[in-house]
């Protein structure tokens, strides 16, 4: 016999107060756990806290986390320290804000700004990740057409070309296929790709004033499918980068992503106040 009205009614006042119940004995059982140095900031243990919701799955992908207002009563802290958490975290990737909704876990698909160019290593360390990468080919070539015409250097010109494999934990989740003028970094190929990405060396050398991005959606050949360990029809973002110091062009990049691992993101405030940056080095 099925329940009345009244009898689901009070049953889901039951199981509100129980999920109530666990969320407070959770950050009960995080406070008698952790030892927190006076000197730790108070936002802090929100963040460990909500971290470890996620990492143990007890938040998992698209759950609502509690809003600002009642982490900030529950651990004591002001408004603005509990906002700062969960604006961390969001900026880490952690996190997601829906205008209205209130604030979600995400999938943690790497993530890359249209925007501004970010180093892909700080941008993996700074979710707390390991990076590695796998250099390809490391060498010089004559620019043929595309190239000639992408860099803007004589067909046949003299051009520095790498291929790296950027992986994440492991996983590989950019393909990058860079040329780059010789004119303007010299010492380019003579880098231990092994210790600094392609991104680090020309900051260093030529301080990247402008950039121009195209992106699209694509499928690639096998040889690609085999470097990004993905199947043939894998869909995959391809994002073509051209960077410029002053009024040199310095470097032209197709970047590869598989679709199931990798997002691109571009977002704008109106108003005075400029945007969070996100983690990593700005090129």
């Amino acid at each position: 016999m099925g329940l009345t009205g009244a009898q689901r009614a009070v049953h889901r006042r039951v199981e509100a107060a129980g999920s109530i119940g666990r969320y407070h004995a959770g950050i009960a059982a995080t406070a008698r756990g952790r030892h927190v140095s006076s000197t730790s900031p108070r936002y802090r243990q929100i963040e460990d806290y909500l971290l470890e919701r996620i990492r143990s799955s007890e938040f998992p992908v698209h759950h609502q986390i509690p809003p600002e207002e009642q982490l900030a009563r529950d651990f004591g802290v002001s408004r603005m320290t509990a906002n700062k958490a969960i604006r961390d975290l969001v900026q880490k990737g952690y996190l997601v804000r829906q205008a209205g909704l209130g604030t979600f876990v995400t999938d943690r698909k790497a993530e890359s700004s249209l925007l501004e160019v970010f180093n892909i290593a700080a941008e993996v360390r700074s979710r707390d990740h390991e990076y590695s990468n796998d250099v390809i080919r490391c060498e010089e070539v004559q620019a043929d057409d595309e190239v000639a015409l992408r860099l803007g250097v004589r067909l046949g010109a003299r051009v520095f070309h790498t291929v790296l494999v950027h992986r994440e934990d492991g996983v590989p989740i950019q393909l990058e296929d860079r040329f780059v003028n010789p004119r303007w970094a010299p010492d380019y190929l003579r880098t231990d790709f092994s210790k600094q990405t392609p991104n680090e060396v020309l900051v260093a050398s030529c301080p990247i004033s402008d950039v121009e991005h195209v992106v699209e959606a694509v499928l690639v050949d096998a040889e690609v499918t085999h470097l990004l360990d993905i199947d043939t029809t894998t869909p995959c973002l391809s994002m073509t980068r051209r960077t410029w110091s002053d009024d040199h062009l310095i470097s032209y990049a197709r970047l590869i992503h598989p679709g199931n691992r990798y997002k691109l993101r571009s977002s704008m405030r109106s108003g005075p106040a400029m945007p969070d940056p996100l983690p990593g080095q700005r090129s």
